[in-house]
């Protein structure tokens, strides 16, 4: 870990950090950044990764390739879903991870198979439901939280969000009775709900992203859904939201609609100008304050609640990763063999 970033962790005292592909490189050296990171942090920390399996898959340098969703849900095998779940869990845990953003909740429409691809494994939000509630309670065996993702929903978005901002231009109706139908069932089940970079101008009459919008994460998450999770932003550096607002702005605009979690992934210096946003913000503004406090003291409880956030795991053994790899090449096998079988007889 270079001085400078012990430093900024020293400094902001982050809820957690999020590692991606490029911050991997093997099993022992994930696990020493992990452990390092929470030496410098007095509260339990969030060790969080984006390990979906299929093309969201930041641990493959590492450990075996895991499948994707959508090749796990063709074997319709709702064992297979939990086990997926199981075994991404098993490694994240290995690797020093207590929090894995998956699984993916969009429901996959063809307006967006261009950007979800094998991210997604339906249209048809029942059986979404069953395949993200048996991949939560995979994670829950290996000792991970899952989040939900994206609410209040991709599917129906035909742009990346990461580059720009999709436009859904779907009812209230069809969004209730469709996109928000994971959440909805599913809303005492998901330890964290990250909210989408897009807008859903039927809905809100403006072209703001959910992520910034009072109605989609106070009116409609908190209180019509009844969710009493952690609410977070998808990563703010994203095209998505730097369409709509500076990042500043943003972050600010995210606390005030209701977020508890602001995620900045990638540029030191967007972390660091965040911070200050923020901090600045509350020392002009006194609601703003009191929004922040309390904000935190949700996200201290939430942490007290989680006795998995203690748990520091050994370094992963030559053994372990054998073993890891192993299961994991056996699990891609067992999911290609059924996918086949099932397809043979349809």
């Amino acid at each position: 870990m270079s001085l400078r970033l012990s430093s900024i962790l020293k400094r902001l005292q982050p809820s957690g950090v999020i590692l991606f592909a490029r911050n991997v490189v093997s099993a022992r050296q994930t696990h020493e950044l992990l452990q390092a990171s929470r030496r410098l942090v007095s509260t339990p920390m969030f060790l969080c990764v984006d390990m979906e399996g299929g093309v969201v898959d930041r641990l493959k340098k590492a450990l075996e390739p895991a499948p994707a969703p959508a090749s796990v849900f063709a074997t319709g095998d709702r064992r297979l879903f939990r086990k997926h779940g199981r075994v991404i869990g098993e490694e994240c845990r290995a690797l020093g991870f207590n929090v894995d953003f998956a699984p993916i909740s969009d429901l996959g429409f063809a307006a967006s198979h261009s950007v979800l691809g094998s991210r997604v494994v339906s249209d048809n939000a029942r059986d979404t439901v069953v395949y993200v509630r048996e991949f939560l309670r995979g994670l829950k065996d290996a000792g991970l939280l899952g989040c939900g993702k994206h609410f209040p929903g991709l599917g129906e978005g035909r742009l990346d969000s990461h580059q720009y901002l999709p436009v859904i231009e779907k009812d209230w109706k069809r969004i209730w009775a469709e996109d928000l139908k994971p959440y909805r069932v599913l809303h005492k089940d998901f330890p964290f709900i990250m909210v989408a970079h897009a807008a859903y101008p039927a809905v809100t009459g403006e072209l703001v992203p959910a992520s910034l919008s009072k109605k989609w994460m106070t009116e409609i998450l908190r209180k019509k859904i009844g969710y009493r999770g952690l609410i977070l932003s998808d990563d703010l550096e994203m095209g998505g939201v730097l369409a709509s607002a500076p990042i500043e702005s943003a972050a600010i605009a995210f606390i005030r609609a209701g977020g508890d979690i602001c995620l900045v992934c990638h540029k030191e210096e967007a972390v660091l100008r965040v911070y200050e946003a923020l901090v600045q913000e509350a020392g002009r503004d006194a609601n703003f304050a009191k929004l922040v406090q309390e904000r935190a003291k949700r996200v201290v409880a939430f942490k007290n609640r989680r006795p998995q956030l203690r748990r520091r795991g050994s370094t992963p053994s030559t053994q372990k990763v054998q073993q890891l790899t192993r299961q994991i090449w056996e699990f891609s096998e067992q999911v290609r063999l059924e996918g086949l079988a099932r397809q043979e007889q349809t």
